[in-house]
């Protein structure tokens, strides 16, 4: 079985969303979808039928009206619900009615089910998009989630308990530029090497209690070195004048004055804000021979910079995930204790 990058998050319960997706067996759906960064919890069930607390005998030889349905949260601030549909669709087959792989029967149908009105919107686009890949309709259900009972013990995360058991989703699918979780020897926080955070009197033990504060998108992409999805992150479409710094130490790293877009779907800039706040490594991971980039005091993970940027501006293009950056606009310059760097706007209007 695939690995779980999920396993060692700890999701806030707050910012949790819920979707409940119905795709044949439910064995399988779940094992795929909890393998997707940003799936806080997955529960296989009987969705939206006729009867109350259905067992699973009862599902499979009556007319209940039950779907084997997958119950999962997820932080929308990892993995958006566009992707959690694009993912779904990849596994499924939209077109068959009441069927899927080897199982036969309506408790087997594939149906999207919404707590939150304001998800139909995005789902209705996800079918919309889909429909355009087939010539046969798409018959996979959105409606309300009305009903939602837990099956047995024994269904719950079945093929990790069983993990040669049927399955009719090829778990080969699972991508890897959700957020590329890639190797490194900084494993836990006490094994963190904190030499040279010397930033603002930036401590060791700041550091570390900082690291805890983040988020689960901002902590995997600084200290593991992942990347999150293109187009998602929420500097990516941003022209807000100001300072971006490191989110784990708050040094100093780019200016809104070098910004640019480049349409790669992470935010770009021309040049750091000074050379020696950044860190520049060969990267040969995933088959690729890149630059990659690090904040100069905590060593975060910051992205990786390319030779295609505006030729007028030098020609290099810094493409950092906006999970590694905390921003400042120029009115909070003072107040934020970045004070020395108003005049850096002030110069160049």
């Amino acid at each position: 079985m695939p690995e779980n990058p999920n396993e060692n998050i700890e999701y806030d319960e707050n910012n949790l969303r819920t979707i409940y997706l119905a795709g044949g067996c439910f064995w399988g759906i779940e094992a795929y979808m909890s393998r997707l960064l940003g799936i806080a919890e997955t529960v296989v069930g009987y969705g939206n039928g006729e009867t109350t607390n259905p067992s699973y005998e009862e599902v499979c030889n009556l007319d209940t009206g039950h779907a084997e349905t997958v119950k999962i949260k997820y932080d929308p601030n990892i993995i958006s619900l566009t992707k959690i549909l694009e993912e779904f669709f990849k596994i499924i087959d939209p077109t068959s009615l009441n069927r899927q792989g080897g199982d036969i029967g309506t408790q087997y149908r594939t149906g999207i089910y919404y707590s939150d009105s304001e998800d139909l919107v995005t789902i209705t686009k996800a079918i919309e998009n889909e429909q355009k890949k087939h010539k046969s309709t798409v018959v996979t259900e959105v409606e309300p989630i009305e009903t939602f009972f837990e099956a047995e013990n024994y269904h719950q995360k079945y093929l990790e308990k069983n993990p040669r058991g049927y399955c009719h989703i090829d778990l080969s699918l699972l991508p890897e530029d959700i957020l590329e979780i890639e190797d490194s020897s900084t494993e836990l926080i006490d094994d963190y090497d904190f030499y040279d955070c010397n930033y603002k009197n930036f401590t060791p033990e700041e550091k570390e209690a900082k690291l805890k504060e983040l988020k689960p998108i901002e902590f995997n992409v600084t200290q593991k070195n992942a990347t999150e999805p293109p187009f998602t992150g929420e500097y990516n479409d941003f022209n807000e004048e100001g300072l971006y710094v490191d989110v784990v130490s708050g040094e100093p790293l780019f200016t809104s004055l070098d910004k640019f877009d480049s349409e790669c779907g992470w935010p770009s800039f021309t040049k750091p804000i000074a050379s020696k706040n950044i860190i520049e490594s060969e990267d040969n991971s995933h088959g690729m021979t890149r630059t990659e980039l690090k904040s100069s005091v905590a060593k975060s993970h910051l992205g990786h910079v390319f030779d295609d940027g505006p030729k007028k501006q030098g020609g290099q293009r810094y493409c950092i995930n906006s999970a590694a950056l905390r921003f400042i606009p120029v009115s909070k310059l003072e107040k934020e204790g970045y004070v020395e760097y108003i005049d850096v706007f002030k110069n160049k209007k």
